[in-house]
């Protein structure tokens, strides 16, 4: 789910840079807070390809075609190196594989990378959860939301940005129901990429827990 060129007006666009340099002065401030900024690279890297290589495998939805947005794992593995990755890896997106634009880079990483950012802080409560439950069955439920709510925020900010900037008119409103149909089809997307993500963090946890324990 990308926003191309043209889609928005200037002002939102020049906005849409504005907080996804906030953001990214931010979580760059994080991670150099941490005692060993620098040992979260390689991770990010690799993270950042498969976010990169993900976008690029379209699985059939008709009238449409899906494919993995992958923020919540992000989220949950990077902690704030999630942002810059995904800011990383929407850039080669857009310059390679054409999606989204140059123009609208920052809101796609807004859009994008914001909800990862949350999603690593509402992962990072099940500590407390643990306490009184089964560690692996607490650890699968907040990975399956981490991974289904990491598309919804995005889909939501996606479908308020351009509902919201729309005009009236009869033109405007076939924008409105074309984009609430790309909003519905993105409900399945939702749920494999929780079912995917839930996969990919009870392995971690079973092969590497510092993965999920140690991104800050």
């Amino acid at each position: 789910m990308h926003i191309s060129d043209g889609l928005l007006p200037a002002p939102v666009v020049i906005g849409g840079y504005a907080i996804t340099s906030l953001t990214t002065w931010y979580s760059l401030h994080q991670i150099n807070r941490q005692s060993e900024p620098t040992q979260g690279i390689p991770k990010a890297s690799l993270l950042t390809a498969a976010f990169f290589v993900a976008s690029s495998i379209h699985i059939p939805f008709p009238p449409t075609s899906l494919h993995l947005i992958l923020n919540g794992l992000l989220g949950v593995v990077l902690g704030y190196y999630a942002f810059p990755a995904i800011l990383i890896g929407l850039f080669f997106q857009a310059v390679m594989l054409g999606h989204g634009g140059l123009s609208t880079l920052g809101l796609n990483a807004a859009i994008v990378g914001i909800p990862a950012l949350l999603i690593y802080h509402l992962f990072s409560w099940r500590s407390f959860i643990e306490r009184y439950f089964n560690k692996r069955v607490t650890t699968g439920i907040f990975a399956f939301f981490a991974g289904a709510l990491g598309v919804a925020l995005t889909v939501i900010l996606f479908f308020g940005l351009v509902v919201s900037t729309l005009g009236t008119g009869e033109h405007a409103d076939s924008e409105r129901v074309a984009t609430l149909g790309l909003v519905i089809t993105h409900i399945p997307l939702m749920i494999l990429e929780g079912i995917f993500t839930t996969f990919v963090v009870l392995f971690l946890q079973q092969a590497k827990p510092q993965l999920l324990e140690g991104n800050g």
